[in-house]
């Protein structure tokens, strides 16, 4: 890629994008050197049962570290700009310069901040959920990470419509 082209900065809007394919296109950008803004966090979708979601991730908040009980370093986000920038940092190699670097050039916002709502915005085709049924005809379930978000804080942090 050229000099110019690897400093651009991409929007991404979330909405109605699977996270975890979303995410990785995105953690792709970062390490080629652009920089990414993603809007409507709150709007991308986790597939899978909704029980089976919640679980999930009450069991990453259930995490303790054992090693102090001074200084704890487990941490988990409930808030869904939060969960976004967490679930692409994590696909990172956030143990290296390159990693950290690419790290600094993500920002993510629930909705779309005033300075962005007349930028075009990129969404990824083969991360967007399109139908209501797989291939295979069986209804897709899923949750947006609003709804994740309200039931693993107990409503703290609910969508602002």
């Amino acid at each position: 890629m050229e000099v110019a082209e690897t400093k651009r900065t991409v929007v991404v809007d979330a909405s109605n994008q699977r996270l975890g394919r979303m995410a990785s296109k995105i953690a792709k950008m970062l390490l080629l050197g652009m920089n990414v803004i993603v809007v409507n966090a709150e709007k991308a979708i986790i597939t899978g049962k909704k029980q089976a979601i919640l679980d999930r991730y009450l069991k990453l908040l259930a995490r303790r570290q054992f090693s102090s009980h001074k200084k704890i370093n487990v941490w988990y986000p409930r808030k869904p700009d939060r969960l976004v920038w967490y679930t692409i940092a994590r696909m990172l190699p956030r143990k290296k310069p390159k990693g950290r670097e690419a790290l600094k050039r993500l920002k993510v916002y629930a909705g779309v901040p005033k300075e962005y709502e007349n930028v075009e915005k990129l969404s990824f085709s083969e991360a967007a959920l399109t139908e209501a049924r797989s291939r295979s005809g069986k209804l897709i379930r899923y949750m947006t990470i609003a709804e994740l978000s309200k039931l693993i804080s107990g409503g703290r942090y609910a969508a602002k419509s």
